[in-house]
C-alpha cells in the first residue's frame, strides 16, 4: 500500500504528488492531478486508481478533495497532436502543480519523466508508493472519466461513457464508420481511418 515513505524524506518541505490519467486513450486530453497530503490526516483506502472499483475511486475523490490541497492540469488534444503524448504529459503534470495554492518544494511524479526544474522527482510505480501520487492517480482518473461521459453525450457513438477513449474494437469500429471528430488525436487514430 502506498505510505509516506518518499514524502518523509523531504523534512520540513511541502511535498506534492503528481499522477496523470490519459495517456494512452485515441480521443480526450491528458489529465494530471497534484496532491498536497496532510500528513496527520490520511484517508484510509487510498491506492492506485488503477486497483480501485469505479465506487472507491468516486468515493475517495470526494474525500481527497474536501480534506486535502489539490490541483487539475490538461493537455488538449491539440497540444497532444502538436508536442506529442509524452511533452504533452509533462506539460499537465506542471499546469496541475502550478494550480495548486500552496507552492510545492518537491513534486513527487509518477513514472520515469524528465523535468527541467529539479524539484520534480521521478519515482517509477509512485502511484503504488506514495500516499500522495496515488491521491493523485484517483483525482485524475475520477476527472478526466467525468469529462469523457461528459463529451460522450456529444458523441454517443464512440461510446467515450464506457471506454474512456480507449482504443476499445467497438471505438475503433466506430471511427471506421464514421470518422474521427475533434476530441480524436489524429495522430493516434491515423491508422483507423
Amino acid at each position: 500500500m502506498p505510505n509516506l515513505f518518499f514524502e518523509l524524506q523531504y523534512p520540513l518541505k511541502i511535498v506534492a504528488g503528481i499522477d496523470e490519467a490519459g495517456r494512452g486513450p485515441l480521443a480526450g486530453p491528458v489529465v494530471a492531478a497534484a496532491v498536497i497530503v496532510n500528513q496527520d490526516f490520511i484517508i484510509d483506502g487510498i491506492n492506485d486508481s488503477k486497483k480501485l472499483s469505479a465506487v472507491k475511486r468516486e468515493r475517495l475523490y470526494d474525500l481527497i478533495t474536501a480534506n486535502y490541497t489539490f490541483g487539475i492540469g490538461e493537455a488538449r488534444v491539440a497540444e497532444i497532436d502538436e508536442i506529442n503524448i509524452l511533452e504533452a504529459t509533462k506539460l499537465a503534470c506542471i499546469r496541475a502543480a502550478e494550480q495548486l495554492s500552496i507552492k510545492p518544494d518537491i513534486v513527487l511524479v509518477d513514472g520515469n519523466m524528465k523535468f527541467a526544474e529539479a524539484c520534480y522527482k521521478s519515482i517509477i510505480k509512485g502511484d503504488t508508493l506514495s500516499i500522495s501520487i496515488a491521491a493523485a492517480s484517483i483525482l485524475a482518473k475520477v476527472y478526466r472519466d467525468r469529462m469523457m461521459v461528459e463529451l460522450s453525450k456529444e458523441h454517443p457513438q464512440y461510446l467515450w461513457h464506457k471506454n474512456s477513449g480507449y482504443g476499445t474494437a467497438e471505438h475503433i469500429t466506430a471511427i471506421k464508420a464514421h470518422g474521427p471528430v475533434i476530441h480524436h488525436r489524429a495522430k493516434f487514430v491515423r491508422g483507423f481511418i
